[in-house]
């Protein structure tokens, strides 16, 4: 019997949605979300999908009800009798929440991975983590895309000399992600150190490594208000660096980050679309997400290896 595989888009991301279904070969299934007057919603399939392979496509960017939409659909889903329930989650929020790193704080990206297998959920197609370990709060398979599958062919087409090119992490967590970068393109490496206060306030930020006179590029898993990174292109500019770019997976750009960044010494900033921007910037470029995906939803529905389409 040959397997029925049908998309269905969240509101958050429903253009993704739509690219990714057509990258497939398919289109999207009819799905509709009626609201009330007070704010509740009630997604609702308006076609079979018994028997399916439903391949459910949101982003859970701010506010909420992206999470809150994810679910229902899954549970809709489960409850209309779908074999497969496949959540493609591009940007799984909450994924900075992955530890108790205080006193008397909850480990959010557990109870978010806790919440999508109750709801039906039985497998997980995301992007970028915030934290590779939290693949392990999920008891169901978890296909973990890098988008470093994009980004290293663009700094490659952007053909900046090997010895002239140094990757960055603005902070000390990034470390480890920009030295698989800079290993794989034989460039050097540098490091930021910052000193937070409070939540998304840097109060100090030293940068460990050489980069005067070259082309350095910082990459990190997101871009939130941008104050971490736009204090580190000031600081590799006033270091000497001839240019200064970022690669950041999720533009997630919340607060002042659009003026930040228009206002910013920044050469370009890279996102993908994991989130759709809000505004157009003109230092910001997008690269789309979408056929890397449709490629590992094909392999996943033929029971393929996924390994060909990760770069590093």
């Amino acid at each position: 019997m040959d397997t029925i595989v049908k998309f269905f888009p969240g509101r958050a991301t429903k253009d993704l949605a739509g690219s990714i279904a057509k990258g497939y070969g398919s289109k999207l299934g009819d799905v509709s979300i009626f609201s009330f007057s007070d704010g509740e919603f009630q997604p609702s399939y308006e076609e079979t999908i018994r028997g399916a392979h439903v391949f459910i496509i949101q982003s859970t960017p701010p506010p909420h009800e992206n999470i809150f939409e994810l679910l229902m659909l899954i549970d809709a889903a489960k409850r209309a009798s779908a074999k497969e329930i496949i959540a493609v989650v591009p940007y799984l929020g909450y994924a900075r929440q992955d530890r108790k790193d205080k006193s008397r704080v909850g480990i959010t990206s557990k109870l978010i991975a806790n919440l999508l297998q109750t709801a039906g959920m039985t497998r997980l197609i995301t992007m970028d983590l915030h934290a590779d370990q939290i693949q392990g709060f999920f008891e169901v398979p978890v296909d973990h895309l890098y988008a470093s599958t994009l980004f290293i062919p663009y700094l490659e087409s952007l053909n900046i000399p090997k010895e002239n090119l140094v990757l960055a992490a603005p902070d000390t967590g990034g470390t480890k992600r920009a030295n698989v970068y800079a290993k794989y393109l034989g460039a050097g490496l540098a490091v930021g150190y910052k000193e937070r206060k409070v939540a998304n306030q840097v109060q100090d930020l030293m940068l460990i490594g050489d980069v005067e006179g070259k082309d350095v590029v910082l990459v990190d898993d997101m871009v939130d208000t941008a104050g971490t990174l736009m204090k580190a292109v000031d600081v590799i500019f006033d270091k000497g660096a001839k240019s200064v770019r970022a690669l950041c997976t999720h533009g997630v750009l919340s607060g002042q980050a659009y003026e930040r960044i228009e206002a910013s010494r920044i050469t370009e900033l890279v996102v993908t679309d994991t989130i759709p921007l809000k505004k157009e910037c003109s230092k910001i470029k997008v690269l789309s997400v979408s056929d890397l995906f449709a490629k590992v939803i094909n392999n996943v529905v033929n029971l393929e290896s996924i390994s060909s389409h990760f770069v590093v």
